[in-house]
């Protein structure tokens, strides 16, 4: 058996190994199970300077002002490999997302690059988070690349303000905050916030996991700490199993063979 092979998730016998054991902190399912999020850190297990460095070409979003982003929807397959499945736009219908300029309509991003899908470490995280959230081979997971950079007070949500994403398993990761203040991610019971659960200021390579049909959240504005320097934040979100039955009917227009979380 190959070394790599062994860090995709099997032993020395070809059998499958959980990568729960080794590659999530202590206590992230058991956190998830009681009250619905974690908070833990992925800086030990990937190359942050390497992964950093992929948000120097990302494209402007063309649908958001100060955002820049690229997207991709990946997969295990029979073998628990993680694949590209290939190209379908963003769909959020208007109640996971508020935003006139985002709701309700198809969004289409660039790819992540194959420099970076190819990266061991990306396939290694893909793979214990999909384990993480028990998913199986053919469900669709969305991962992105978005952030914003610039000067003077940025609204990282356009205005989305307490919401959820329209999933069952969603998690983000800080992947660059350079020159920031403020960004603090904010967890609550309720979408009108009279419930909170968490206040957390996320360093770089920290992670956040949530269940996002079950808690809501919301991050702070973001400025300049030096206002003589640009600020630059820049995040990975990756989710799945939507309960969004728009984003639903995208999926399966473009991948019929996928299992999906249909709700009708």
């Amino acid at each position: 058996m190959k070394l790599d092979t062994l860090k995709h998730g099997y032993d020395y016998t070809g059998m499958p190994v959980n990568p729960l054991t080794h590659y999530w902190a202590p206590g992230v399912s058991a956190d998830l199970a009681s009250h619905h999020w974690a908070l833990t850190e992925v800086r030990s297990r990937i190359d942050l300077p390497a992964w950093q460095a992929f948000t120097d070409d990302l494209p402007r979003d063309s649908y958001v002002n100060q955002r820049w982003k690229r997207m991709s929807w990946l997969a295990l397959d029979e073998n628990g490999e993680v694949q590209d499945m290939g190209h379908c736009p963003m769909a959020q219908g208007g109640a996971f997302n508020a935003a006139e300029s985002m709701a309700d309509r198809l969004r289409y991003y660039e790819p992540l690059t194959p420099e970076f899908l190819d990266r061991a470490d990306v396939k290694d995280f893909v793979h214990a988070w999909a384990q993480l959230w028990n998913l199986g081979p053919n469900e669709p997971i969305l991962m992105q690349i978005t952030g914003v950079r610039g000067q003077g007070l940025v609204d990282p949500l356009q205005g989305q303000g307490i919401h959820a994403d329209g999933c069952k398993a969603l998690s983000i990761l800080v992947l660059k905050r350079e020159n920031v203040t403020g960004g603090t991610n904010h967890l609550y019971a309720d979408n009108g916030g009279s419930l909170p659960l968490l206040d957390a200021t996320l360093e770089e390579g920290d992670i956040l996991h949530l269940h996002d049909d079950r808690v809501y959240h919301s991050v702070d504005g973001i400025s300049q700490e030096d206002p003589e320097a640009p600020f630059e934040r820049f995040i990975i979100i990756i989710n799945s199993r939507f309960v969004d039955d728009f984003q639903n009917r995208i999926l399966r227009r473009h991948f019929p063979h996928a299992v999906l979380n249909e709700t009708k």
